[in-house]
């Protein structure tokens, strides 16, 4: 079974002031601890070298890219040597907005959205030649965030998804019936479950983004509302062979006091390796 963790989980965020950040070694050796052999980098800068991966008995399997794809202003550029160094295969693109944080988004015109699209496959294409595999993320707060979006990159670009149940439940997508319907599209998927209660609210625009994580919108697996036995069948008649991201967005106050969220993360590994095996 190919599952791994992200920084994510223990509160370890590129969003300026999102909460307390606990150090590598700590995130690290705890994935260790739990039975993860893998994982993605966590945001630029936390790593501070592949060695402490090595040395910790772990690999990576890629990194989570925010790029700006729809600013004619703006040249998107992807900096593949570390991903190649590291020996991970996975470059996974999210549409930026610009902006910092994931609580707003502008609107795209005609023109914007294909800039988006054309920029997708020149990326998917640069990773191609670095033996990589790019996907695109679809993620609140960016621009393919619900599902209309989500078609059209779909439809509009060759690239691969990142099948995040999570994202893709708060912007309304049901992951299990992406599953089912694109399943030959998606290359990589981010595990995580959701209070849909919480989403709403979201999706409503009763509550923000960060405001909803805070609040415990994501769960271990099997708490929430996600169906990943679905999710994990549909994507077995796809034949998909690809990592399964564990991943439980949190915020943390401070450095947490006894287990903290390495408790959750044993859930849901315990609860993915059952659906899985």
């Amino acid at each position: 079974m190919k599952i791994a963790g992200a920084p994510i989980s223990w509160g370890v965020c590129e969003v300026p002031g999102w909460g307390h950040q606990l150090s590598p070694e700590r995130v690290l050796r705890e994935m260790r601890e739990v039975g993860l052999t893998a994982t993605e980098f966590g945001p630029d800068g936390f790593l501070p070298s592949d060695e402490l991966l090595r040395e910790l008995g772990l690999r990576a399997v890629g990194g989570f890219v925010p790029v700006v794809l729809h600013d004619p202003a703006h040249e998107p550029v992807l900096d593949l040597d570390r991903f190649v160094a590291a020996g991970a295969d996975t470059v996974v693109l999210a549409a930026a907005t610009g902006q910092e944080g994931y609580d707003a988004r502008p609107e795209l015109d005609a023109a914007g959205w294909q800039r988006l699209l054309t920029n997708l496959d020149k990326l998917d294409a640069q990773a191609r030649e670095r033996g990589l595999t790019a996907v695109l993320h679809p993620h609140v707060g960016t621009m393919v965030e619900q599902t209309a979006e989500v078609q059209r990159v779909l439809d509009g670009s060759g690239i691969g998804l990142c099948l995040d149940t999570g994202h893709l439940l708060i912007g309304g997508t049901d992951p299990v019936a992406l599953a089912r319907s694109a399943g030959d599209r998606i290359a990589h998927v981010h595990a995580k479950d959701v209070d849909d209660r919480i989403a709403a609210q979201v999706r409503s625009g009763q509550r923000t983004y960060t405001d909803a994580v805070d609040a415990g919108m994501y769960r271990p697996i099997g708490d929430g509302d996600v169906d990943f036995a679905a999710v994990a069948a549909a994507l077995r008649r796809h034949d998909y062979d690809g990592w399964w991201v564990l991943e439980q967005d949190t915020i943390l106050r401070a450095e947490p006091i006894g287990e903290g969220p390495v408790a959750d993360v044993r859930r849901s590994a315990d609860r993915l390796r059952e659906i899985l095996g």
